[in-house]
């Protein structure tokens, strides 16, 4: 595929260093000439001088007939503006990496929408939704991106028998906005169909909001789940998207900051959370906030070393399971010797974003559900494709082919039999691998 990278600062260059180890066709611009010797001295892509947000330097990159252009610059402003021009300019998919909070939240304006760019990335946000997954449901799958962040997937095991287990999925009250997508039982993994039974042991996907999708796990659990205790080391935008995440009713959040302006920026925005001015990489303040009772404590201030070192302290004052951010490559292999149980790169996880959208015609993007044989699709319905010209019920989708929820300008739903999609609406579906073919033969035109 043919790709342009605007930005060849440390993102940049790590996403560029992805793509040609999987022989894509990459070309990067940036402003500075020295950023762009080194790229192409120690890379094989082409290189442009000059502003991303310069139409003639677009045009020299090649971004008319580009595949995917992503906008990676260190200024959130010259990347919605760039991945905009890139998308008028005729590159079939843009993608901005934003910063500021403000350009992905929806109740005050869309920016996605209003520049028409296919995708807003922000590493902290996505650094976060690692933690906070490996916290909620350890192995489920990271499709936080999918419906512009509305849709939540979420796995659980149902252990104990209760009044839900062993009924039909068509004869249990739960609420609309959630689909049962995926069981897993005896080391296979199918789509949910109506028919199927819930047993004790299964593991269950569900798709939908979280509150909602809490609601249905509650009902098949006997008793009340335990609160889990987490400090959050680190009130910059990764922590504080995890403060966010995390609360509810099944956590109780602890946010540490030395900045006393942040701190009262994050009392102001997070309503249940704890917020603490204190330095969590000195071990007296740990055991003075008691973080040795705390079920997770994740590290996440801005800087690899304190990260190790505030989560080694953690460790040995007796938090139960820890968590930090370590961009550093050659950190990779003593982070599990220090008693750290899940590192997270903020770079790996923008690149595992990146693989995701590295598709051809109707698929958006692409994510492959943990051991077993279904992705989630995310897919765009275009102009007289063969799923517009019917309701869903009388759509010929394979057994094997769930739509999840329908995108439809700002609002989101889980349809019915007798929805009906139209033109420019975004669908996201859990395909089978063995009828993928199938079931996006009704998406594509013309065998496009």
């Amino acid at each position: 595929m043919r790709i342009v990278i605007l930005g060849a600062g440390t993102v940049g260059t790590s996403i560029a260093d992805m793509l040609c180890q999987h022989r894509h066709s990459v070309t990067v611009v940036d402003q500075d000439s020295q950023h762009t010797r080194q790229i192409y001295d120690e890379l094989d892509v082409r290189t442009v001088v000059g502003s991303a947000s310069q139409s003639s330097i677009m045009f020299q990159a090649g971004v008319m007939g580009c595949d995917i252009c992503l906008a990676v610059t260190g200024d959130d402003e010259v990347n919605l503006v760039a991945a905009s021009m890139a998308k008028a300019m005729g590159a079939r998919r843009s993608i901005a990496r934003v910063y500021a909070p403000i350009f992905r939240d929806l109740s005050t304006f869309d920016y996605q929408q209003h520049f028409n760019i296919d995708r807003l990335l922000s590493l902290e946000q996505l650094s976060a939704m690692e933690f906070a997954r490996a916290i909620r449901s350890p192995g489920s799958v990271s499709l936080e991106n999918f419906a512009r962040g509305q849709l939540e997937v979420q796995e659980f095991t149902v252990e104990e028998k209760t009044q839900f287990a062993g009924i039909k999925l068509k004869e249990l009250t739960i609420p609309s906005g959630v689909r049962v997508g995926s069981i897993s039982r005896g080391g296979r993994m199918w789509i949910a169909g109506a028919d199927d039974k819930i047993e004790v042991g299964d593991k269950v996907t569900l798709i939908g909001e979280r509150d909602d999708i809490d609601t249905v796990k509650d009902k098949f659990r006997v008793g009340t789940e335990p609160k889990l205790s987490v400090v959050i080391a680190g009130g910059g935008e990764t922590g504080y998207h995890l403060a966010r995440t995390l609360e509810g009713d099944r956590f109780k959040v602890v946010l540490m900051d030395v900045d006393e302006t942040r701190c009262n920026y994050l009392a102001d925005n997070l309503e249940h959370a704890m917020v603490i001015k204190a330095d969590a990489t000195r071990r007296n303040v740990l055991e003075e906030e008691r973080v040795s009772s705390a079920d997770v404590f994740v590290a996440c201030t801005g800087d690899d070393e304190n990260n190790i070192m505030a989560g080694v302290e953690a460790r040995e004052i007796g938090a139960k399971k820890i968590m930090a951010i370590v961009g550093r490559p050659d950190y990779a292999g003593i982070v599990g010797k220090l008693g750290i149980d899940l590192a997270v790169s903020e770079r790996k996880a923008m690149a595992k974003q990146i693989l995701g959208f590295l598709n051809q015609g109707c698929v958006v993007s692409r994510v492959s559900f943990p051991g077993g044989r279904i992705s989630a699709f995310e897919l765009e319905v275009v102009e007289d494709a063969p799923v517009t010209r019917h309701v869903l019920a009388k759509v010929k989708f394979p057994s094997q082919c769930l739509i999840a929820a329908i995108i439809r300008g700002e609002y989101i739903h889980v349809p019915g039999a007798d929805d009906r999609m139209q033109p420019g609406d975004t669908v996201v579906a859990l395909i089978d691998d063995s009828v993928v073919e199938e079931a996006l033969e009704q998406f594509n035109v013309n065998g496009r």
